[in-house]
């Protein structure tokens, strides 16, 4: 995304004031802008410094959309997954209703305006809203995203018991309200040849196959409650005793790094095929079920894939993301995981003519 340009535009705007007023017909054209004066002209140097450091690039490897705007329309569906590895070989899994949204978005360089609406309800899926929002902006050097996930309810029991033989079930389970906000950022090391935007943000092309590692820092916080209070008797009497009236609770803050390493596959001119993984490796506090100690490492994992299609102005994508948290002690193991589909079909395009 081109952050540069509106940081640039905030200060065109004050260097405006600061022109000479022997300035006839304004321009906003960069080289133009340069001309009105001392301070315009810093300006000016300073966005192409900007644009260079945040958004160069090698262009045998990857090229530039040359829009400023584009319209889609999305699809998402996401689910979530809680497995329980237990004492003495008992384990539990929870799965949540795959839920699914409908809707459109416009964008203006890293400005977005959205709609979208649950339509699982239409197909037998849970008929409330589960949150799944995610935001982020990327540049060829620089990738910040912000995630806010909640589930609380809509959920099944679909294993319990023994581990080498849990019993297979579909219980309703609606004692469950998990939540999981944060941030990540991070840098890319081979920026020039590789574009995480072509594969993920469709704002570039990759032109030839190409590879980066990327590393960054990572913050999170988890808050997990599940009540098994309501179950039989029988499966109460399968959890851990450490477990107070039969529930577990996280609620922690998470500060790691992540670690990583992205590729696109260049197909044709028209496919690419997108991948990134990336541990996320730190420290968490905070209170966990069965620990002793308010500190412990945090464990997670973000895969991504993709596939992008382009045609001219248009474009299509498909995008699976899944993201994973291990949560262990001598006594037990929690991982979560969260699972999403985005399927995106759009056009770019240009209000005015832009001189390339």
């Amino acid at each position: 995304m081109r952050i540069a340009r509106l940081i640039a535009l905030i200060l065109v705007l004050g260097a405006a004031s600061a022109a000479p007023t022997s300035v006839g017909a304004i321009s906003f054209k960069v080289d133009s802008i340069a001309q009105w004066g001392k301070f315009p002209r810093f300006c000016m140097n300073v966005y192409r410094w900007g644009e260079e450091f945040f958004n160069g690039f090698d262009s045998t490897y990857v090229n530039k959309t040359h829009t400023y705007f584009d319209v889609k329309f999305n699809s998402q569906s996401w689910s979530n997954v809680y497995n329980f590895e237990l004492p003495e070989g008992k384990s539990i899994r929870i799965v949540s209703e795959p839920a699914t949204t409908a809707g459109f978005s416009v964008s203006y360089l890293a400005l977005t305006m959205s709609y979208d609406k649950n339509i699982s309800g239409y197909f037998g899926g849970p008929k409330r809203t589960r949150k799944n929002f995610r935001f982020g902006f990327n540049c060829s050097l620089l990738a910040v995203e912000y995630y806010n996930i909640h589930n609380d309810g809509d959920t099944h029991i679909t294993r319990f018991g023994d581990s080498s033989s849990p019993e297979k079930m579909k219980l309703d389970f609606k004692g469950i309200d998990t939540h999981t906000q944060g941030f990540d950022a991070y840098v890319f090391l081979n920026q020039k040849k590789y574009s995480q935007a072509a594969a993920f943000n469709y704002g570039r092309y990759q032109i030839r196959s190409a590879g980066s590692f990327f590393v960054g820092l990572s913050y999170f916080h988890n808050s997990y409650d599940f009540d098994f209070s309501g179950l039989p008797e029988p499966m109460r009497a399968q959890l851990p005793n450490w477990w107070n009236n039969y529930s577990y609770h996280v609620n922690t803050d998470n500060y790691c790094f992540r670690l990583g390493y992205g590729y696109n596959w260049v197909l044709n001119r028209h496919l690419l095929i997108g991948v990134s993984e990336s541990p996320v490796l730190g420290l968490q506090y905070g209170h966990i079920t069965g620990n002793s100690k308010p500190s412990s490492a945090s464990l997670a994992n973000r895969l991504a894939l993709s596939f992008v299609w382009n045609n001219g102005h248009w474009f299509a994508g498909i995008i699976g993301r899944a993201d994973q948290g291990l949560i262990y002690n001598k006594k037990q193991a929690y991982i979560n995981s969260d699972l999403s589909f985005t399927c995106s079909v759009g056009y770019r395009f240009n209000l005015w003519k832009v001189k390339y």
